[in-house]
């Protein structure tokens, strides 16, 4: 019994002091460690020396402070004494080749580096952590060399296609890279998206016209030989795409659609990505493809629609308007619906044409008939009924009917109190009220929408109030912005001489009144409308030079830089003014729509 107290008692001696060291153990690493993270090196040696004999795991620490001041006799012990303790050498023949490429003793790392390879363990952890220690020291071709002999004695039934690509590309193998990214997706497709950020981060394949079109024939000739991987296929239309290159997309994306059975789908999201980059032409094709299909097939009735919007955009968006392709464009419209039905689905549609009647065609009366038996239509959401009636009141103040327009409007409102219809019909009546000459309820009404959480509600009632509060708040007469509040609404109904007459009357009767830049930029947009290019330019120019603090020189700059784009096909000259604005009018509100052209522009790709 007595013995047994006496080796219970000696247990508890013994627990208490490996406890302590522990402890102690544990301080003396935190020391260490704050000392080494300080780069105070000779103060965390004093730690290190016991520290590495009692905890191995300290070795990278120890090692890094000895090289830190320049003990390379006691660095190379270390680095020995680990290397015959270790299973696997090869890393530790690595970290031997290190302090010897350190110290200059080339032959003696060449060596090392040599053994350490020789010496690689099967299996796939062991590659990769020789191979990333070499990448680390930048002995890429040792790198290479490793996962070479690990492919050759077939440790990874996948191969390292993977980190070879990586580290092709480390090494400017550009070409090596994208063949072994080919050789990944045969048995890794999933790794596509992988696959498409590399090719745009190590070869910016949406900028470098080189590298894409090196890339595009790899890909190409990989998909022939390996026909029925579709995954080739989809990384082959991504390359088009950021070649901005959509109707050589088109043609891969029809053969996916076709093989995967999709019904169109990748068609009908290329159409979109081609109609956000300005390509129409690819965009209507794309449509017109999956149209093609015939009536059964489960897109059709939404290509055919959107058919029509994208030749909307082409038709109405140059000038001088093209009245035979407009009254072209309006009968299809006609014919569409006749295929279709008016239907809930096609109310959409009927509202597009009676825009296109009365605004490009002067057919309100035409215009207003489609909407009213749209309107009236049974099965419309409440929804879908207000946007009907928003277009029907926009047609009815181009009829010079202002009050029926307001009265669609105010319904409009107060069925969607709290929501963007609501805001939208508001804005309209805001506006009806500026057109009338009511100009301090327009300005209540505007003051509320500015705070909308639509920002081109918001937008547009900051501009109408800015004009609104500039010259006429602060002028005692009214009847010049009377004037011009008239003149505007002529140029909404088309009555484009009436428009210009009634301004040229106020600048004639009220010289140097603070309108006089608004003056200028009706002017240009009624050129622009009339095909007038060169007196367009005259007069946007003129906002930018003579009235640059004021608050028109950003919608200069930008109807500048739009005319630019889509009128004069001028791309540079138009990249140079929206980056202008850019610069120039930081706070604008066309800030955003000019950073997406501008990028547009310059070649990135907006999906």
């Amino acid at each position: 019994m007595q013995a047994q107290a006496l080796l219970r008692h000696a247990a508890i001696i013994i627990g208490t002091i490996a406890l302590s060291l522990h402890v102690q153990g544990q301080g003396d690493l935190e020391l260490a460690t704050y000392y080494y993270n300080t780069g105070a090196f000779e103060q965390a040696r004093l730690y290190l020396d016991n520290l590495y004999k009692q905890d191995p795991s300290t070795y990278e620490m120890y090692l890094n402070t000895l090289l830190e001041l320049e003990d390379f006799n006691a660095a190379e012990k270390v680095v020995k004494s680990r290397l015959k303790k270790r299973k696997d050498k090869s890393t530790a023949n690595v970290d031997l080749g290190s302090l010897y490429l350190r110290i200059g003793k080339t032959e003696e790392a060449d060596a090392a580096f040599n053994e350490a390879l020789k010496s690689l363990p099967k299996g796939r952890g062991p590659a990769k952590r020789l191979a990333e220690a070499f990448i680390k020291l930048n002995q890429l071709d040792l790198a290479l060399a490793t996962y070479q002999k690990a492919i050759q004695e077939g440790t990874d039934n996948y191969g390292y296609h993977y980190e070879l690509a990586n580290l092709q590309g480390l090494k400017g193998d550009y070409e090596g890279m994208v063949d072994s990214f080919m050789a990944l997706l045969l048995d890794r497709p999933n790794y596509l998206r992988t696959v498409q950020n590399s090719f745009n981060r190590n070869l910016r394949v949406s900028t470098d016209a080189r590298q894409a079109d090196m890339v595009r024939r790899k890909v190409l000739r990989t998909s022939q030989e390996h026909p029925d991987a579709t995954v080739y296929l989809e990384l082959l239309v991504w390359v088009f795409n950021q070649q901005r290159d959509f109707m050589s997309a088109m043609t891969h994306v029809r053969a996916l659609d076709e093989r995967k059975g999709e019904g169109g789908r990748r068609l009908m999201e290329l159409a979109k990505v081609a109609a956000k980059n300005g390509d129409l032409e690819t965009a209507y094709e794309c449509y017109a493809l999956i149209s093609s299909k015939g009536k059964n097939t489960p897109r059709y009735a939404d290509a055919r629609q959107a058919m029509l919007g994208v030749m909307a955009e082409q038709v109405t968006g140059q000038f001088p308007l093209d009245t035979a392709a407009a009254i072209d464009l309006a009968d299809q419209y006609r014919t569409t619906l006749q295929d279709l039905g008016e239907t809930p689905e096609t109310a959409g549609l009927m509202a597009d044409w009676a825009r296109l009647l009365a605004f490009h065609l002067d057919d309100a009366t035409a215009a207003q008939t489609v909407l009213d038996r749209a309107v009236d239509m049974p099965g419309l959401s409440l929804d879908l009924r207000s946007k009907i009636k928003l277009a029907l009141g926009d047609v009815l103040i181009f009829m010079d009917d202002i009050w029926s327009a307001s009265l669609l409007f105010s319904q409009v409102d107060l069925d969607h109190k709290e929501g963007i219809l609501g805001q939208k019909a508001k804005f309209r009546n805001a506006r009806v009220s500026y057109f009338t000459g009511d100009f301090n309820w327009a300005q209540a009404q505007l003051d509320i929408l500015k705070a909308s959480t639509s920002k081109l509600i918001s937008n547009d009632a900051i501009d109408l109030s800015l004009l609104i509060t500039d010259n006429f708040n602060m002028d005692t007469l009214t009847a010049p912005m009377e004037m011009f509040a008239r003149a505007d609404l002529l140029r909404y109904r088309n009555q484009l001489d009436a428009s210009l007459a009634t301004l040229d009357s106020l600048t004639l009767t009220y010289p140097g009144h603070t309108l006089e830049d608004e003056v200028l930029l009706i002017q240009a947009e009624i050129a622009v409308q009339r095909g007038a290019f060169d007196a367009a330019i005259g007069h946007f120019e003129e906002i930018v030079e003579f009235y640059a603090m004021d608050i028109l020189a950003d919608d200069a700059l930008f109807g500048l830089a739009e005319l630019h784009e889509k009128q004069l096909s001028d791309p540079e000259a138009a990249q140079n003014l929206y980056e202008r604005l850019l610069n120039e009018h930081p706070g604008s509100l066309y800030v955003v729509e000019a950073r997406k052209r501008f990028r547009r522009l310059r070649g990135d790709i907006l999906e």
